[in-house]
């Protein structure tokens, strides 16, 4: 296979870390929010509140994960990056201070004024007021510098870049509209993928309610190699707005993606035919057929495709009932395959869970919940956040496998195994076991017992006197009866 020259491998290196026209970009705000937009290499303003404006080609060729300052005149530059320096330990308290509207003698409109004079930015009013606050130099280092994080996501005009990777995306949903994507948090998405093993090469089956962030979190993994199957309860092609903000390449995802909806799934159905004439009057008439007979090809390929089998996984985030889905899609997934269901609430995946267990086909289904805690780390400041999410939703998940009604299980296998090699070792000791021999006209008699345990009996001639000498006294008992080993 040809490889790549070392121009082509670099230029798509600079694409997938520095930004070009037509990219989406995720900017984080002072505030801690985000915006999401499409940048153009055409003149064009970008508008972000009371945070500034500047000029969008400004943007073309800057490598994400850099923060920039707005200056004058609607022009960017790069913030210099801060150092978490170790805070002095001081005995200053907050316990005495009053924190009054006297205490900060700038006013709102004084703080209006200072932004549209010319030549005042934001980081001058930002010093202003640490410098006039009457109570800032009474107040502890933490407090301090506290009060300035507090000023700078209030009134610092600037942003941060962020590589729309599937993490940020899915916190940008998940704080913009966590109901659009189904309460889905990012390391929700991030288990669920683990769980479906999802992996370049893989075949998957997705029933997608969430605007098309799983489909995003497949593609993603699969990085061009494999195959997506969406199923979705609409006739048209579907529309899943955050596969745009991944800027793939459309070869990633023409030739890795196809779908079907619920009505197709199902092998009893068959589409309408249509009357084709012999003859066509016109070539419109005959371009309109051929088209048909183009749809209809299509169809037949892509449902052919789903009853094929042998699917790797399926992933499931939908309004509709869970177990009528796995029901569907079952038989067509290979062995070993996953199954993968997330829900807002906890009920459903119960009820599903209860029914798999009851199914020989299903291995090992659980029902598990992702806890997440957010951490500030900085030098001698490092503990939770105090807010977090409640959930971030629930994750069914089990593996299908060949019901095969004369497979035995482990334990049974390696007892049989155990029995087995009891029985070698005992041979193999009653054969290296030396024969008494007897006195006179003493014979012996060798009576084979249970599981291969051998006694000797001993037959006198009525004119012997003499008693046979034994090999093992403590071995044999004074009877004639055969004992058992075990």
């Amino acid at each position: 296979m040809a490889s790549a020259s070392p121009a082509s491998v670099a230029s798509l290196s600079f694409a997938r870390t520095h930004i070009k026209s037509g990219d989406n970009i995720l900017l984080r705000l002072p505030s801690g929010d985000y915006r999401n937009l499409k940048v153009h290499d055409k003149p064009g303003r970008i508008t972000l509140g009371k945070f500034g404006s500047f000029q969008q080609q400004q943007l073309i060729g800057h490598p994400y994960g850099l923060s920039y300052e707005i200056i004058p005149e609607g022009k960017i530059r790069v913030r210099e990056p801060e150092t978490m320096a170790e805070l002095d330990d001081t005995s200053a308290t907050n316990e005495l201070i009053n924190d009054g509207e006297s205490v900060q003698p700038l006013t709102y409109e004084e703080i209006e004024t200072l932004k549209k004079t010319p030549g005042v930015h934001s980081s001058d009013i930002i010093k202003m007021q640490i410098t006039q606050n009457a109570n800032y130099e009474l107040k502890s280092e933490y407090s301090k510098e506290k009060y300035k994080k507090r000023k700078e996501a209030k009134f610092l005009q600037g942003f941060s870049i962020l590589e729309p990777t599937m993490f940020n995306i899915c916190e940008y949903w998940f704080s913009k509209d966590p109901q659009r994507i189904r309460g889905i948090r990012a390391d929700t998405l991030g288990q669920m993928m683990s769980f479906a093993n999802i992996h370049p090469g893989a075949r998957v089956v997705v029933a997608d309610d969430t605007g098309g962030l799983l489909v995003a979190a497949v593609l993603e993994r699969l990085g061009g190699e494999g195959r997506i199957l969406t199923i979705t309860d609409s006739e048209s092609p579907p529309t899943f707005h955050v596969i745009d903000q991944l800027n793939l390449d459309a070869t990633e995802t023409s030739n890795t993606m196809t779908y079907l909806n619920w009505v197709e799934v199902d092998e009893e159905w068959a589409p309408v035919e249509t009357y084709e004439p012999e003859e066509y009057r016109t070539h419109s008439q005959k371009a309109r057929s051929e088209k048909r007979h183009a749809r209809a090809e299509e169809l037949r390929k892509r449902r052919e495709e789903l009853w094929a089998g042998e699917w790797n996984a399926l992933v499931v985030a939908s309004e509709y009932e869970p177990f009528s889905i796995i029901e569907r899609v079952e038989p067509y997934l290979a062995g070993s395959g996953s199954i993968v269901v997330h829900s807002p609430y906890l009920q459903p995946l119960t009820d599903v869970h209860q029914k798999l267990r009851a199914k020989p086909q299903f291995l090992g289904p659980a029902v598990t919940e992702a806890w997440l805690r957010q951490y500030q780390v900085l030098p001698g400041r490092t503990h939770p956040m105090m807010n977090t999410s409640g959930s971030g939703g629930y994750v069914l998940s089990a593996m299908k496998v060949y019901d095969d009604e004369t497979a035995n299980s482990e334990w049974i296998a390696r007892t049989a195994q155990r029995k087995a090699r009891k029985q070698r070792n005992a041979e193999k000791q009653s054969s290296s076991t030396p024969v008494p021999q007897g006195v006179g006209e003493t014979s012996n008699e060798v009576v084979n017992g249970h599981a291969g345990s051998t006694h000797a009996v001993e037959s006198l001639g009525a004119d012997s006197s003499a008693e046979a000498p034994i090999a093992n006294p403590e071995s044999v008992e004074p009877t004639d009866e055969v004992m058992d080993s075990d």
